[in-house]
This record gives C-alpha cells, structure tokens and sequence, in this order.
C-alpha cells in the first residue's frame, strides 16, 4: 500500500531535500510537490488521496498558516504538519489552533521530521520537545500529542455519545432509539458534529477519527 504525500514550500532546493528525507518512510511512497498554496490545491483537488501534507508557512501569495486554514475545511481527513524556521510560541499556538497535525523546526534534523511524520500518522499531535511545555502553560495544556477528537473539537459529552454510534455505523434511527432521543434531533447533533469537525460525511468524520486512533 502507497504513502502519498505532498510537499508544500516555495524553495526548489528546500523541496528536492525533503523529498530525498521522505524516501526513508520506504519504497511505497509516492511523493508530490507544490511551491505555492494555489499549486497545492490544485493537487489535492485532482488527487483527492493524500496521506499527509508537509506544509512550509512562509509561502509566497496566500502564506501558510492561512493556507493551513483552508486545508482543514477542504480537506479535514488529511493532516497536515507544518514545517517552519520559525520557533515563535505564539506562531506554533496558531497553527495548531488551525488544526496543524504536527509543527516541526528546520532547526532540527532529518530524524526528527521522520519522527514527527510517523507520529502523525498514528494519529498523534508532534510538537518539538524543546516547545511542548511552553505550548503547555500557554494553552493551558489542552495541545498534546494524543488528543482526543472532542477535545480538540470542542464536541460536547452528547455529541461524542452520537458519534461513537456513528462509528458503529447506526442510522439516525438505531442512534435515536439507543438514546432515547427523537430522530429529528439526532439529525441536529449530525449535523452539529460534521460542522465542528470539518466534514461533509459520516465517511469523512470516520476517517477523521481513525486519524486520531479512534480516540474520542
């Protein structure tokens, strides 16, 4: 089975490096490249099947943490780790607020972007060591690798209750029946849900899950 990934930075040279990096995961990768935001959506429209995004915030155009935005609405199920000279806390904080899978250096070394990677694409949130608990007292540690799906979402105790069943694969009905709820206002916490996540499905909001090892 194929690792697809897409690199996302305006530097040739930047872009050739971390595909080089990127050959490590193995031989079943399959690697795309884009050297700004409107090349980058153009990939992931036409391709649709990206594992992962490794995204560089300083782009030219449209920048990265705003590029970051668009990509969780678009594309929820795909995370993305953002790649970064920049060690500033508040600039990490807002990326992941954003919904950056993972935020990684370039101050650091090829081993710690396969790291980061790998981590990532078990479901966790990477964060470099060296930042983890500034990021910590800042957000009042609600930022860890781990996080659950409602936390991170903000889903309340109910919706998390609807979405386990979701998962399940239960209709509106069965999940109305189970909870003792009308079948109207389980269509509501549906729709409530795939709003807070960022999705258009009950496929989607699966495959968000799982991104998360099924932590809800």
């Amino acid at each position: 089975m194929s690792l697809r990934m897409l690199v996302i930075d305006d530097h040739a040279m930047v872009r050739e490096g971390l595909l080089q990096i990127l050959r490590k995961l193995g031989p079943n990768v399959v690697q795309h490249e884009a050297h700004d935001a409107e090349s980058a959506l153009l990939l992931l429209e036409t391709e649709r099947e990206f594992d992962l995004v490794l995204l560089d915030i300083m782009l030219p155009g449209t920048n990265g943490l705003s590029l970051l935005g668009i990509l969780r609405k678009r594309f929820p199920a795909v995370p993305v780790v953002v790649l970064s000279a920049l060690e500033d806390v508040d600039v990490v904080n807002r990326a992941l607020r954003l919904g950056a899978a993972g935020y990684v250096t370039k101050s650091g070394n090829s081993d710690t972007l396969l790291d980061a990677i790998g981590r990532v694409l078990q479901g966790e949130v990477y964060i470099p060591a060296h930042l983890h608990d500034k990021l910590s007292v800042t957000l009042g540690g609600g930022i860890g690798r781990g996080r659950s799906v409602a936390s991170r979402y903000g889903l309340t105790e109910g919706q998390v209750r609807v979405l386990e069943l979701m998962r399940e694969g239960k209709s509106n009905q069965e999940i109305a029946d189970l909870l003792v709820l009308t079948e109207g206002t389980v269509k509501v916490h549906v729709s409530k849900i795939l709003r807070k996540l960022g999705v258009s499905s009950r496929a989607e909001a699966i495959a968000l899950i799982q991104r998360h090892r099924g932590k809800l």
